[in-house]
């Protein structure tokens, strides 16, 4: 129905153990959350009425749902995102594009390819909530819309991945514009929420973003009735109009945004002849004339603008660090997603200047009612999105060595280890400088304006140094480990997705039962091992190291005391020496054993670890 590229693939999907890998992780994390949860509220309070169980139900659903449409929305944007970017990266869509195959079958067919995963996971979670429906305080009506927005909004993000990737060039283009056009999306709702919007009542946000319509689904008798239709369904018509104009422009611009400029190059047809009888005079001169035809050529084709003479620049000791830092090794419309993110921080710069004007980021969370500081959210998300960027710009900026089959190059010249990731890892700071840059702004923005103190304003910049750091070594580590593009930044971006995901989930069940902090370290134990385990077989289990397995089973155990000490607010030292520590060491495992001699996967693993995927 959708093409030749959908039918390999759902072909294909059925003999990958990893397809049922996932499916089999995505629901048991969510039972051990249900898991968890039960276990905490028995210690706190008992379930003897059916009123308990109802707000149990009630409870849970609130916590499970956006959790699900957080992870399957940001695996279906990525997934799409990396699936196309491989195929620009390794010239396979050139191929594509020279057969019969139309553009719908191009877009249609990789779109509906990649959401085979994400629904798989969608519906083999569907159980798990409907037995929450057993509880009670949570309506089939309620689980079918929440069902719905998930399925819309997995599939306007699958469809944006898709496009974006066909129109950009390079892997960290398409991954970046994609998480930033998404974050935009988000960030405008919120604004329509808020009611800054003067011609758009802020009940419309329900319509138009995402969490919005959740929640409204999760509460519906808090939502108005427009037209006798719900919120879920109106969300669903402008999301599916959406998807649609996306998809349709994707499609009628495909053969034109492929092959790109930079692959196609320029050569015009007046300067062919010129070429050719410049090269029929070198070739029968001898060596005296062949320079003066040189030099002829060259201001000939100077004079007709089709080649570009300059002088020869100097390279640097670091050749690597050259290239990062003095060329476009990222494209040359990396000025794009600058511009993106620098809108995504005028968003949140705004949202912040609001709150300390009107008093309420100064209040104490005891005080104001809140359970967390006001300004704490805003930051956490531009910090999250900041982090997410520049991990992609670290294991692209591998894996677009790999997959051009540069870095088989590399290997045979005498560069050392510790120029190659000293290298890549200052030339990743250096191009994301901005992501780094701003979040401080607004920190020190906080302190000026007495929001924090500052040696808490310090504890922030500092930790925020190492998280970045470790950020970039993960991509790097991930980009050398595994042989496949697509697999190295889905394990990269994955495990910072984890960490950040369930640094929220901790934020929210500790935060929902703090007056018993000590109840709930038994169930958690339960999530750390398994978040350690499961991390050490992301970054560890290729190449295993005994420093490497103590910080994967250490970071979960950092992330727990650093949250509980910053919900308590009393001292931040505590936590930010933990997090600084902690993420140091697994920055050092990584690195450390990468400075001494490369130890990166070979490309005979493709066929045997089955990710080369087309």
């Amino acid at each position: 129905m959708f093409g030749p590229v959908f039918n390999r693939e759902a072909v294909v999907m059925p003999r990958r153990p990893r397809s049922y890998l996932s499916r089999s992780l995505f629901v048991l994390s969510l039972f051990l959350l249900l898991c968890t949860g039960y276990l905490v509220l028995v210690g706190t309070q008992p379930l003897e009425s059916t009123a308990d169980h109802a707000r149990f139900g009630g409870w849970m659903f609130l916590l499970l749902a956006p959790l699900q449409l957080l992870v399957l929305g940001f695996q279906a944007s990525v997934t799409a995102a990396s699936s196309v970017a491989q195929e620009k990266d390794r010239r396979t869509l050139l191929l594509l594009l020279m057969t019969r195959i139309s553009g719908f079958e191009v877009v249609v067919g990789k779109l509906a390819a990649t959401l085979l995963g994400v629904f798989s996971m969608l519906l083999a979670a569907l159980p798990l909530f409907l037995a929450i429906t057993l509880f009670g305080g949570v309506s089939l009506r309620q689980l079918g819309d929440v069902y719905l927005v998930t399925a819309v909004t997995v599939i306007a993000a699958a469809t944006v991945g898709t496009v974006v990737g066909l129109w950009r060039e390079k892997s960290f283009q398409t991954i970046a514009v994609t998480l930033l056009l998404l974050a935009l999306w988000i960030g405008l709702g919120e604004v329509i929420a808020s009611g800054a919007v003067p011609w758009v009542a802020s009940s419309h946000a329900a319509w138009l973003s995402p969490p919005r319509a959740l929640l409204a689904a999760l509460e519906p008798l808090a939502t108005p009735v427009v037209g006798g239709l719900r919120a879920s369904i109106l969300y669903l018509i402008f999301t599916a109009a959406m998807t649609v104009a996306v998809a349709i422009v994707g499609i009628v611009r495909l053969r034109v945004w492929n092959p790109s400029r930079e692959v196609r190059g320029f050569v015009s047809k007046e300067s062919e002849p010129a070429a050719v009888s410049h090269g029929g005079q070198m070739s029968g001169q001898m060596s005296g004339e062949a320079s003066v035809g040189t030099q002829e050529a060259a201001t000939g084709a100077e004079q007709e603008g089709t080649w570009k003479i300059r002088a020869p620049r100097r390279v640097w000791d670091n050749p690597i660090l050259w290239r990062e830092v003095r060329t476009r090794a990222y494209g040359s419309k990396v000025l794009f997603i600058r511009a993106a993110y620098l809108a995504l921080f005028v968003l949140i710069a705004a949202a912040l200047y609001q709150l300390v004007q009107s008093g309420v980021a100064s209040q104490r969370p005891e005080i104001s009612g809140r359970v967390l500081p006001a300004a704490t959210i805003p930051m956490a998300a531009l910090v999250v999105v900041s982090l997410v960027m520049v991990n992609a710009l670290a294991v692209s900026s591998i894996t677009s060595e790999r997959d051009l089959l540069a870095f088989d190059l590399l290997l045979v010249t005498d560069l050392t280890p510790r120029e190659f990731l000293v290298g890549k890892i200052l030339g990743v700071l250096y191009v994301a400088k901005e992501m780094l840059l701003l979040p401080a702004v607004l920190v020190t923005y906080l302190m000026i304006s007495g929001v924090i103190s500052a040696e808490n304003m310090v504890y922030a910049v500092v930790t925020g140094i190492v998280l970045f750091l470790f950020a970039a070594m993960l991509g790097v580590h991930c980009g050398l480990t595994y042989p496949s593009g697509r697999t190295s930044t889905m394990i990269s971006l994955g495990t910072i997705f984890f960490l950040c995901v369930g640094i929220a989930i901790c934020m929210v069940i500790m935060v929902s039962f703090r007056g018993a902090f000590q109840l709930q370290l038994a169930p958690f134990l339960i999530i750390i091992l398994g978040g350690g385990a499961a991390l050490y077989a992301a970054i560890g289990w290729r190449n295993p190291s005994s420093a490497v397995f103590a910080a994967s089973i250490a970071l979960p155990l950092v992330t727990y005391y650093a949250i509980t000490q910053f919900l308590l607010q009393h001292d931040q030292l505590p936590a930010a020496l933990t997090v600084i520590c902690g993420y140091g060491f697994a920055t050092a495992a990584m690195l450390v054993p990468a400075l001494s001699d490369f130890d990166v996967a070979d490309h005979r693993d493709r066929g045997a670890s089955g990710d080369g995927e087309s």
